[in-house]
């Protein structure tokens, strides 16, 4: 298998600013399937670093009373007992918008400032796009002095509430407010990623020129400088220790670190036309996919992604696409609900106009029958190439918030057949395959430990055995639930039509508000990421 041929290049990633490695080699990657894990991962790795050992966060949300296990530590307990042993805590949260507009500005200087009178500095960073957001999910932990047990985490779960869930979907017993749908404790499904070797010094790069950006912290936001200023808060980032030697390699997996930055002004040190690698890495992967592309993401939206897919379908007339998505939003109302309707209604139908027979997106419940809020942003292509991260399938995430995605190649060939799905010579991959079956196993109520694999491999099976058992279980909802409940917790995505006149304007209000595009001009008017 040639990295060129799915990973980018260094023209490609068509940013010289950033000192990020094209890619690396030699690290060990493991996915952390929902919060629950990877709560649970973090806080062990987190209770056993010592004083000058360094941990860098970076998050969309926190939320400081979010307990990590059943009877904590809390996120904030976890964090700054970190800091009282002398462990270098530094971290960047996403100002966020108002809590009275249903998000985080709150929680999130709540954080900050329990962790910064620990010892530790954490910054509210609004260095953002207008009306974009940092939406990057990252830890990082270093021992300078014993560099193998470096380790970090990429994907896409919060340190915040809702998010700790397990496989029986239960939810959180702290949840966020979202549809009534959803119950009180919403299910939510995520994936997230723990790293070893030389990308955990890439990743920490990536804090790093983040960090030292020279941006004011409060760019072009005057009411919050005017806060902070009152509050006394910390609006000058400290030195950061010298960045140590990359971890040695530790496993078969090749690691390209994808990222999203918005063309701002002032520009971004690191990125001064912005970076949108996350776009180009997902285009290079899709354009080689000839068998199955299989997506998990929240929104999938957006005619320009969506166009992505349905060129590669029409190209490639063996290609399926199988996408689990939630059933319905995250928000109700009659302001909120269509905008967030209408984009994912426009990019399936782009999709079913390319191969109607060849796009199969479902959604999830769990054993009760409360669907699933579908969190996670997985893509794996033709069982070679798969990707975890933060950016969602809209034009958002791949042009104006930032975004963090790790791209993973396995140097480990799968033996079982079909050995080479997509017939390209690249051969099925342990990671993706691994990570696709697992996923799979779970939604279709399969033995976790692979004895009912038989019929999940080969693209053509694995497409009709995960429809099929969707099928089966929309036809007992239909029947009054009569008998018993089918194995799975798939079911095919009805999304509801809108009417004419509400599409009138939720449409402009989707493109404008809800995915808006952060590219420079040239490249809108090119067409091109």
């Amino acid at each position: 298998m040639a990295m060129p041929d799915w990973f980018l290049s260094a023209q490609e990633r068509a940013n010289p600013g950033s000192e990020l490695p094209v890619w690396t080699s030699g690290n060990l990657v493991e996915p952390l399937i929902h919060g629950s894990a990877y709560f649970d991962r973090l806080v062990s790795e987190v209770e056993q670093l010592r004083e000058g050992d360094h941990l860098f966060f970076t998050d969309w949300r926190g939320d400081p009373d979010q307990r990590m296990r059943p009877d904590g530590p809390t996120v904030v307990q976890l964090f700054a007992q970190a800091a009282q042993r002398g462990v270098v805590v530094k971290g960047l949260i996403w100002r966020s918008h108002l809590d009275a507009l249903a998000y985080s500005e709150e929680e999130n200087r709540d954080l900050s400032e329990a962790i910064c009178a620990a010892g530790g500095e954490v910054l509210l960073d609004q260095r953002v796009r207008r009306g974009g957001s940092h939406h990057q999910k990252l830890v990082v932990l270093r021992h300078p002095g014993d560099p193998e047990r470096d380790i970090a985490f990429a994907g896409g779960i919060d340190l915040c509430h809702s998010r700790r869930d397990d496989a029986a979907h239960g939810g959180d017993p702290q949840p966020v407010a979202m549809s009534p749908r959803y119950g009180p404790h919403p299910p939510w499904h995520d994936v997230q990623l723990a790293l070893r070797g030389p990308v955990v010094g890439a990743l920490d790069t990536t804090f790093r020129e983040r960090w030292t950006d020279p941006m004011p912290l409060d760019s072009e936001n005057p009411m919050a400088y005017l806060r902070d200023r009152l509050r006394g808060s910390d609006l000058s980032p400290d030195p950061l220790p010298d960045q140590p030697a990359d971890p040695p390699p530790s496993g078969p997996h090749h690691v390209q670190v994808l990222r999203t930055y918005p063309a701002v002004r002032p520009r971004y040190s690191f990125a001064p036309d912005g970076e949108r690698t996350v776009a180009r890495g997902y285009t290079k992967a899709v354009h080689r996919a000839r068998r199955l592309i299989y997506l998990e993401d929240q929104y999938l939206w957006s005619t320009e992604v969506a166009d992505l897919f349905a060129r590669a379908l029409r190209e490639q007339p063996e290609l399926h696409l199988v996408a689990v998505v939630p059933r319905h939003p995250d928000v109700d109302g009659r302001l909120a609900l269509p905008p967030n309707m209408v984009g994912r209604a426009q990019a399936l139908e782009l999709c079913n106009r390319a191969a109607p027979d060849r796009v199969h997106v479902l959604d999830v419940e769990n054993h009760e029958g409360t669907p699933v809020y579908v969190h996670a942003k997985v893509c794996v292509v033709d069982d070679v190439w798969a990707s975890v991260g933060s950016d969602n399938f809209n034009r958002r995430s791949w042009t104006h918030d930032s975004e963090l995605s790790c791209a993973v190649l396995d140097d480990t060939r799968d033996g079982r057949a079909p050995t080479d799905p997509a017939g390209l010579g690249d051969g099925a991959r342990v990671f993706a395959r691994e990570l696709r079956l697992r996923l799979w196993r779970e939604h279709l109520d399969r033995d976790p430990d692979g004895g009912e694999d038989h019929d999940l491999l080969d693209p053509a099976d694995a497409v009709a055995a995960i429809t099929s058992a969707a099928e089966a279980l929309e036809r007992w909802h239909e029947s009054g639930r009569s008998g018993p409940r089918p194995p799975g917790r798939l079911r095919p995505h009805r999304p509801e039509r809108l009417p004419w006149h509400t599409r009138l304007w939720a449409l402009p209000a989707y493109r404008l508000v809800y995915d808006p595009d952060g590219r420079p001009l040239r490249a809108r008017r090119a067409g091109t990421w």
